[in-house]
């Protein structure tokens, strides 16, 4: 495979059975051989997408100051995190440079009274959110986005049902209140050479579901390593999204679909760019979600494990804290 399917899921949409089961199928071929896949005719609104990439641009274009303002005071997984501050490479094992990007953290925009969120566990998940002063063109348009990502996330998970041969709802109550992350990874151009082995963001596989990636065509892109270890360039644009599995999916489906190693390059042969920009929401199924083999793919390979200690131990790796800022331990 020299690219990744585009998979339209206008037909799946429309609740025909037969179109949503041919949908399903070419998830699963995608997932199987390669673990990304991009989607067209999924219904999010363009407007939704663009406003929030050009408050990213206009957040990320102020001063380190006035950015700095965001971090969040304990260092948790929320807010501005400046360049050089995570090495994605190290929750893989690999030692690499620090990542040439910096981002800002939102983490889930809704929750309620009921124990699930105020409990002591629920506290470490759900922490609120942080977000620049003055304007509130970043927090509304981000508000937006993750609350539409999080619909196409239950969608989405329907179709992974089908195609793993599944009630088609199956997933619903597991992914309905999820602990999942989104970030506006900015990587801004490059003035200087980098050093030796250090890219914008280094090789790694996603910890959790389904990511869900809106990016911007510009140099110094996006790869995934192909079966044969080549790395493949994969074309981002702001509206039709890049999918891809991380580590807790593929560990759910007792390594059936393939969380695959990925990269952001640097610009190539003397390019640059103004700085490039990407949205990924990053689903991660209800932090009580026991992660066990689906019943349809046995025997398993892996003991059951809970969605939020899956992550807070990925987290710990990368250098982040759990969502407490309390230091993390296996």
């Amino acid at each position: 495979m020299k690219t990744i399917p585009i998979i339209n899921l206008s037909s799946a949409r429309k609740g025909d059975g037969a179109a949503r089961g041919d949908v399903a199928r070419q998830i699963d071929d995608a997932c199987c051989e390669i673990g990304f896949f991009a989607i067209e005719g999924h219904g999010v609104p363009e407007s939704t997408v663009g406003d929030l990439h050009r408050a990213g641009h206009d957040f990320f274009s102020l001063p380190l100051a006035d950015k700095q303002a965001a971090v969040h005071p304990a260092g948790m997984n929320r807010g501005y995190h400046q360049v050089g501050g995570e090495t994605l490479a190290n929750a893989n094992d690999h030692k690499a440079p620090p990542d040439l990007k910096e981002f800002f953290h939102v983490g889930p925009v809704r929750t309620t009274d009921a124990a699930y969120f105020t409990s002591e566990e629920g506290r470490r998940h759900f922490s609120p959110n942080i977000w620049p002063g003055g304007s509130t063109k970043l927090r509304d348009a981000a508000i937006n986005y993750y609350e539409a990502m999080s619909e196409l996330i239950i969608f989405l998970m329907r179709l992974v049902a089908l195609a793993l041969d599944m009630e088609e709802h199956y997933f619903d109550d597991k992914v309905d209140r999820s602990i999942g992350a989104m970030r506006l990874n900015y990587y801004p151009a490059q003035t200087e050479p980098p050093r030796q082995h250090q890219l914008r963001a280094s090789a790694h596989t996603d910890y959790g579901g389904f990511t869900i990636l809106s990016g911007e065509d510009t140099t110094g892109g996006l790869q995934v390593r192909g079966r044969e270890g080549q790395w493949i360039d994969v074309k981002t644009t702001r509206n039709v999204f890049v999918v891809n599995i991380g580590d807790l999916l593929m560990r759910w489906t007792n390594d059936r679909w393939l969380s695959n190693l990925h990269r952001v390059i640097n610009p190539q042969d003397g390019h640059t760019d103004g700085g490039r920009l990407s949205i990924a929401f990053f689903n991660q199924p209800n932090y009580d979600t026991l992660i066990q083999c689906l019943p349809s793919l046995s025997p398993a390979k892996y003991l059951p494990v809970l969605s939020g200690d899956y992550r807070d131990l990925k987290y710990q790796k990368t250098g982040l804290t759990s969502a407490t800022g309390s230091p993390l331990s296996e």
